[in-house]
């Protein structure tokens, strides 16, 4: 099932066979429903203050409920039955690019029928980096030295972007990527560059990418490529894109998440309709 992504960034439409338990249940399009984020994070790796993956589980799931988001979570791959009504998948783990076949078919059939995507730091990495790059836009190869840490230097590129609203040029100690795998057809749409610390060269940082699965529904996915100090998710400008960027992934008003609070109790999981921005 794999096939019909690593074909769309080929440019080529790919033939697949559906996982009927990943489909999500018919509900009627309401754009004031809460937006449903699964939080997918991983085991801690690195030192103090690196990579905290059960960290921003604990945080974020607090973070989006108080921005008025219905939230679940896991260690774990969601399956399909996780995933049948969410609306953004937000990723936070290490080499989240290695999944199994079936891990890859749920992925799929998530992907085609329009779910959201935001992926953070290593998240892009894997073994396949062409299978990831196909939903996320872009993607690094696990093993090489595709990295740089020290002072990342953001210039805004796109300032009209909902998602940057407010957002200047600044700069962060953290960890940047380099000799990415790109997806084709289409091409990331980028927010923000960064030069690398170690050499200067100048890369895509931040950014949003935009396709469809033959025969599918149109998927979001935005990415922030830092994240390696977990301090940096707690920064106003930092927070409020990630907000905006979660919105923007699940077609809801940008602002909704920014400006939101938490939902009442007895709140529906009906999946969201396809209004956005």
């Amino acid at each position: 099932m794999a096939s019909s992504i690593l074909a769309l960034a080929a440019g080529l439409p790919g033939q697949q066979t559906p996982v009927p338990s990943a489909a999500p249940a018919a509900h009627a399009p309401d754009a004031l429903r809460p937006i449903h984020v699964y939080i997918r994070a991983g085991l801690k790796s690195h030192g103090e203050g690196l990579h905290d993956y059960p960290q921003f589980l604990s945080d974020w799931s607090k973070v989006l409920t108080e921005h008025g988001a219905l939230v679940d979570g896991g260690l774990h791959f969601p399956d399909a039955r996780e995933l049948s009504d969410v609306d953004v998948l937000v990723m936070y783990k290490g080499d989240a690019g290695y999944m199994t076949a079936e891990e890859k078919a749920v992925l799929e059939a998530y992907v085609k029928r329009g779910g959201g995507f935001v992926s953070f730091h290593d998240t892009l990495c894997g073994d396949d980096p062409a299978f990831t790059a196909a939903f996320l836009g872009g993607a690094k190869k696990h093993g090489e030295v595709n990295f740089s840490a020290g002072e990342i230097k953001y210039t805004i590129v796109d300032r009209q972007s909902p998602i940057m609203k407010d957002v200047t040029d600044f700069s962060i100690q953290d960890e940047a990527f380099f000799k990415m795998t790109w997806a084709a057809d289409p091409k990331i749409h980028v927010l923000a560059t960064a030069p690398m610390p170690s050499s200067g060269e100048v890369v895509p940082q931040i950014w949003t990418y935009e396709h469809t699965i033959f025969g599918g529904q149109p998927s979001r996915a935005f990415v922030w490529m830092q994240g390696h100090t977990y301090a940096n998710f707690v920064k106003p400008n930092i927070q409020a894109m990630i907000l905006r960027g979660i919105a923007w992934a699940g077609k809801a008003p940008i602002d909704s998440l920014v400006n939101g609070t938490a939902p009442q109790r007895g709140g529906g999981r009906g999946r969201r309709g396809a209004g956005g921005l």
